[in-house]
């Protein structure tokens, strides 16, 4: 765990040093949720801004939300400012928490800080988090290990001669919401399927918008995490976590139980990354420990909040309190993650759980001492418990225009 403290504000945030009123959330889901609540304590009015999922609109620590067209949307930029002007909201913190909405922020960031304290680096630097296939190739610069990544050019059927099979596709980025973005990869198993599937992913978002990397096999014994506040390019508070269990079971669309362990080399290699590009804002990094090799291999980058974020809190990290305080222009206090500290999906979990058991890789008493760890759920809470109370039929009706658009 790692944490130090600053007297400094960031130059060209719409504030100097003085009190921080509100919030502007864009988008997101879980994760919006848990940094809605931690932002409230802090006494914060809290905004959630979307054209997506309402979920975080149900919670008592949200008191505002609006609509607005997207991020991809040409008239973003000024139906959020317009917003801005036009509710008073000048000097608040804007967290962007989806992909496509950070990609927005950091695009726009001159703009915005004008107007908003904005916690983020821009689009020159954070791309190398945002996007993939750059992520994969400061990793690489840097000594970090990563699935191999295997380049296909115009003629995808050759690119197939070199591919040890199973491989992985994956967008570049999860900026477009379609089947391929939504699934976040595809699995290969032969040269005749990839080819059937590299087509319909350069359909939806374009060839050059894939990533084709090699399979690490292993489940979720293997699957770890950095996450951390930074500030300039230094971390504030970080922690590592181990995403024992995620849906569907092979490729995580979400995690579904998460708990925070001890891991000096996935700090270290979270810590190296962040540092290299000067990050500035919150971030997750994922990655697969390789069975075959014992090697720690990043796989993705999120700079925004992630969907078990509130384990943080759960933990004993206060990320809401360190945004404030750093902010504010005053010191973070010290804090550190408690280990074995559990994060669960519970409407999700449990179907995870009976196909893991199906398949004989998790039995009734690991299953049953994951329940016992876990402290903080990914919607419900005692104190705010409308989102967890809502959260089914939301995905049903979700699932079910999702059916009758097709």
């Amino acid at each position: 765990m790692s944490a130090s403290m600053t007297e400094t504000v960031h130059a060209g945030s719409a504030i100097a040093g003085g009190k921080v009123r509100g919030a502007i959330i864009l988008a997101g889901s879980h994760g919006a949720i848990a940094l809605a609540r931690v932002l409230a304590r802090q006494g914060f009015d809290v905004w959630f801004v979307t054209n997506f999922t309402p979920l975080p609109r149900f919670s008592n620590a949200v008191k505002h939300s609006a609509n607005w067209p997207g991020a991809e949307d040409e008239g973003a930029l000024a139906a959020l400012t317009g917003l801005v002007r036009r509710e008073g909201l000048q000097g608040y913190l804007l967290v962007p928490a989806a992909d496509a909405d950070v990609k927005f922020a950091a695009q726009n960031r001159t703009a915005l800080s004008a107007l908003l304290t904005v916690m983020l680096p821009d689009w020159e630097a954070l791309q190398w988090a945002g996007d993939k296939a750059l992520s994969y190739e400061r990793a690489t610069a840097l000594g970090i290990d990563i699935p191999r990544v295997y380049a296909v050019g115009a003629d995808p059927q050759a690119a197939t001669g070199e591919m040890l099979f199973p491989v992985v596709l994956k967008p570049t980025m999860r900026i477009a919401l379609n089947p391929f973005t939504r699934a976040k990869a595809w699995r290969a198993d032969t040269a005749e399927q990839f080819m059937a599937l590299f087509g319909e992913a350069a359909d939806l978002v374009g060839a050059g918008n894939i990533v084709v990397q090699d399979y690490i096999p292993g489940g979720g014994e293997n699957q770890f995490s950095y996450a951390g506040l930074w500030w300039h390019g230094e971390p504030v508070v970080s922690f590592t976590a181990r995403r024992l269990r995620q849906y569907p079971i092979e490729f995580s669309y979400t995690s579904t139980f998460v708990e925070t362990v001890e891991d000096e080399k996935v700090m270290a290699a979270g810590e190296a990354f962040l540092r290299s590009i000067g990050h500035h804002g919150l971030c997750e990094i994922e990655f697969k420990r390789d069975p075959r090799t014992g090697a720690l291999k990043l796989l993705d980058v999120n700079p925004r909040p992630w969907s078990w974020f509130g384990l943080a809190d759960a933990a004993g990290v206060d990320f809401g309190a360190a945004m404030v305080a750093l902010n504010e222009g005053r010191q973070v206090s010290p804090m550190a993650a408690r280990p074995g500290i559990g994060w669960m999906f519970g409407l999700r979990d449990v179907v995870v759980a009976a196909q893991l058991a199906m398949k004989g890789r998790l039995d009734f008493g690991a299953y049953l001492a994951s329940v016992t760890r876990t402290r903080t759920f990914s919607s419900f809470s005692l104190a705010d418990p409308l989102p967890g109370l809502v959260e089914m039929p939301l995905m049903a009706l979700r699932i079910g225009r999702r059916i009758l658009g097709r």
